[in-house]
């Protein structure tokens, strides 16, 4: 089956929240057929595109998934998860309950009926505080917060199932997503995420936190590689096609190599909007790391992603547009 020569029907979960929305949006653009499973615990109903099902419900129901693959189903994109890292420092249980519990009863439901082929929603958070910048996907996995234990748990889960029953995955390292495309922002209850922080702050007047200023880099606060989601929500068309062609069970960061402190990010909001945004330095954040930059090159090679991701600017420019568009995210009117 070549994903780029005919229509697949693909299971998208999480599919109403950020990234999952933007990959829908690229999925039927591509002509594919999408099915949308979220529990609307952190995503949005408005966020999914009206041309995909949608399907409000858990991915440990089983009656659930046995439904949706009778009616018949290609490829499933994993994006259903708990994702705060400062929250799964208080609550870890929930944390290891909803993204590595969950997802193993998933896949055994799925793997029972035959659909054999998922792309997996991953985290930088596997590699804790990194010994060697750029990360590559051989460098050491040490995370530094439950949130990031569970997702390599979940890797590790995938890497087992292959060789066990032949279940073939993608695993998507992401470095940090942001931006937005036309109809998909981001929108986050409660925010913890810098650009949509700092973008109403420039609105609003209002300071952010800026948790450190003590770190071992140039300006003492934390690097961060930023990725457009567009870019991201491209590497998994990309893997569609990887696993739909034969592919291998592989691990691939989504990464730019280039690293922006939070100081800098918020001097390039302040450009964008040209609003001042006002800060306050507060202690570290327990489970956050000084640097986080990723290679690459084993996307490019073997995915084919594209060399020319966008910039921090363009991301930027993005997510203004898209908050000058919908100022109370897709909680408005």
């Amino acid at each position: 089956m070549k994903a780029d020569s005919q229509q697949l029907r693909i299971l998208v979960t999480g599919g109403a929240g950020y990234i999952g929305s933007a990959t829908v949006f690229l999925l039927l653009r591509e002509g594919h057929k999408v099915t949308v499973l979220d529990n609307l615990s952190s995503g949005y109903f408005k966020a999914v595109h009206p041309d995909a099902k949608f399907i409000q419900g858990d991915i440990a129901d089983e009656d659930i998934i046995e439904k949706i693959c009778r009616e018949g189903i290609d490829m499933v994109m994993h994006f259903a998860a708990s994702i705060q890292v400062g929250e799964s420092v208080i609550h870890p249980s929930e944390y290891f309950e909803n993204n590595a519990v969950k997802s193993l009863y998933f896949f055994d439901y799925l793997r029972m009926r035959e659909v054999n082929n998922v792309i997996y929603s991953s985290s930088a958070a596997v590699y804790g505080e990194p010994d060697i910048i750029p990360l590559t996907e051989n460098s050491t996995l040490h995370p530094a917060n439950p949130y990031g234990w569970t997702k390599m748990i979940v890797e590790q889960i995938l890497q087992d199932y292959d060789r066990a029953y032949r279940f073939k995955s993608v695993s998507l390292r992401y470095f940090n997503a942001a931006g937005a495309l036309e109809f998909c922002g981001e929108d986050h209850y409660p925010e913890s995420h810098l650009i949509p922080l700092a973008l109403d702050a420039a609105i609003h007047k209002t300071p952010i936190k800026v948790y450190g200023l003590d770190y071992d880099t140039a300006d003492g606060s934390c690097i961060r590689d930023y990725v457009h989601v567009k870019d991201i929500a491209e590497a998994h068309i990309l893997a569609l096609r990887y696993l739909s062609n034969g592919g291998q069970t592989g691990i691939f960061n989504l990464g730019t190599a280039t690293g922006h402190s939070v100081l800098e990010v918020i001097k390039c909001i302040e450009e964008v909007t040209g609003n001042k945004v006002s800060y306050s330095v507060s202690k570290r954040r327990e489970g956050d790391t000084a640097v986080l930059v990723a290679s690459p090159q084993k996307a490019r090679q073997i995915l084919g992603w594209k060399k020319e991701l966008l910039s921090l600017e363009e991301i930027v420019a993005s997510a203004w547009t898209w908050k000058q568009q919908n100022p109370s995210g897709y909680r408005g009117g």
